[in-house]
C-alpha cells in the first residue's frame, strides 16, 4: 500500500481512463476552484508528473460518514479514480490489513513519507481522563494526532466531527471532544466541515494544494473560500421565493411541493457558508433543499448547540 514510483496519469491509464476523461476531470477542479479554464491545462501536467503523494486518514469518534459521502457511489467518477490513485497507505475503513499489520503500514508510511504526507483527519478527537473514550492499538487518538501531525505536510479536517468537534462536542461534552486546530499548532490546517462534506470539495482542495503548493484562500474558520465563501441561501434556487415572502406553510403542502422556502421550516440557509446548492452529493445528484429538507447549518462551528431545534426557526 506504500507510494510507487509510477505518476498519477500512468495509474488513470493502467485503469483504462482516456487522457479525454482526464482533462475534464481537470476542467471540473478548476471550476470548483474559482480559477480560469486555462488552468485545466497546468492541474492536469502537475497531477500527470506527479507522484502518487501518500496519505494517511486517521478516523477518530465519528459515524466514517465523511469516507462514505468521499467514496460511495454507483459508477466511480474521475474524482474518486483520482482519489484512488492517491497512495493511501492507511485508512481504517477502507484498507485490507488489521492489528499488527496496519500499525507497521502506519508507522512506514510516516517514516518513508516524513514531511510529505497528508494527513486527513476524520471524526472529533476525545480529550477528556487522557483521551481514553478513543483509543486505537492502545494508543490514545490525542496522542496519535499530535504525533501525526509533526511529520504532515498539511492536515486537512473533514466533517464537522474533525473541524469542530462536532455531534460529540455537543453540550454537555462528555469526552471533551475537540476538532483538529484546537490541539495542533504550527501546521497548515484546511477545514472541510459539513455532516458529512462534499467529496469533490475534499478533491480539489488536495489538488490545489498539490497544484501551487499551499492551501487555497480560507476564511476565518479556516475553510477553503472557493467552497465556503457564499452562504447557502445566497446561491439556493429558492432564494426568490424567500424574498417575496413565498414560505412553506407545512410538510407535505402544495406550497411544499412547489419549490416555496423553507425558511419558515427552520432553514439555516441564511447563515450557514457551503457549496451544496451548487457542487451538490452523489455525483451532482441532489442536496437537502432540493429533497425538500431545510438547510440545517452542518458546516457551521457548534451547529448543534447554536442552530437547534432543526424544524424552528431560529435565525
Amino acid at each position: 500500500m506504500l507510494a510507487t514510483e509510477k505518476s498519477v496519469n500512468e495509474h488513470l491509464q493502467a485503469r483504462g481512463i482516456s487522457r479525454r476523461d482526464f482533462l475534464k476531470f481537470c476542467s471540473t477542479v478548476a471550476v470548483a476552484l474559482s480559477l480560469p479554464i486555462n488552468y485545466a491545462s497546468s492541474i492536469a501536467e502537475t497531477l500527470g508528473k506527479r507522484k502518487k503523494p501518500a496519505v494517511i486518514w486517521l478516523e477518530f469518534q465519528g459515524c466514517t460518514g465523511c469516507t462514505e459521502s468521499l467514496t460511495r457511489a454507483d459508477h466511480p467518477s474521475i474524482a474518486q479514480v483520482v482519489l484512488d490513485s492517491i497512495s493511501l497507505d492507511y485508512h481504517e475503513t477502507l484498507m485490507a490489513a488489521a492489528g499488527k499489520q496496519a500499525e507497521t503500514a502506519l508507522e512506514s508510511s510516516m517514516k518513508e513519507n516524513l514531511g510529505n504526507y497528508i494527513l486527513v483527519v476524520e471524526g472529533s478527537t476525545p480529550t477528556g481522563n487522557e483521551g481514553v473514550y478513543c483509543t486505537i492499538g492502545g494508543k490514545p487518538a490525542v496522542d496519535i494526532l499530535k504525533t501525526l501531525s509533526k511529520g504532515a505536510a498539511f492536515i486537512v479536517a473533514v466533517g464537522t466531527c474533525a473541524c469542530y468537534g462536532g455531534l460529540a462536542a455537543a453540550k454537555p461534552n462528555p469526552t471533551l471532544a475537540k476538532g483538529v486546530d484546537q490541539l495542533v499548532k504550527g501546521k497548515t490546517i484546511i477545514n472541510i466541515p459539513g455532516c458529512p462534506p462534499i467529496g469533490d470539495v475534499i478533491m480539489a482542495t488536495i489538488v490545489h494544494y498539490l497544484l501551487f503548493k499551499g492551501a487555497p484562500s480560507l476564511d476565518s474558520e479556516g475553510r477553503p473560500l472557493f467552497a465556503y465563501g457564499r452562504t447557502v441561501h445566497e446561491v439556493c434556487p429558492r432564494s426568490t421565493q424567500f424574498e417575496e415572502g413565498e414560505m412553506v406553510a407545512e410538510f407535505g403542502d402544495e406550497s411544499h411541493r412547489t419549490g416555496a422556502c423553507l425558511w419558515s421550516q427552520g432553514c439555516k440557509g441564511l447563515v450557514t457558508h457551503s457549496a451544496c446548492p451548487v457542487m451538490r452529493w452523489n455525483m451532482g445528484t441532489s442536496w437537502c433543499v432540493a429533497s425538500g429538507h431545510p438547510c440545517v447549518g452542518c458546516s457551521e462551528r457548534d451547529f448543534w448547540d447554536k442552530l437547534t431545534p432543526i424544524y424552528t426557526t431560529t435565525v
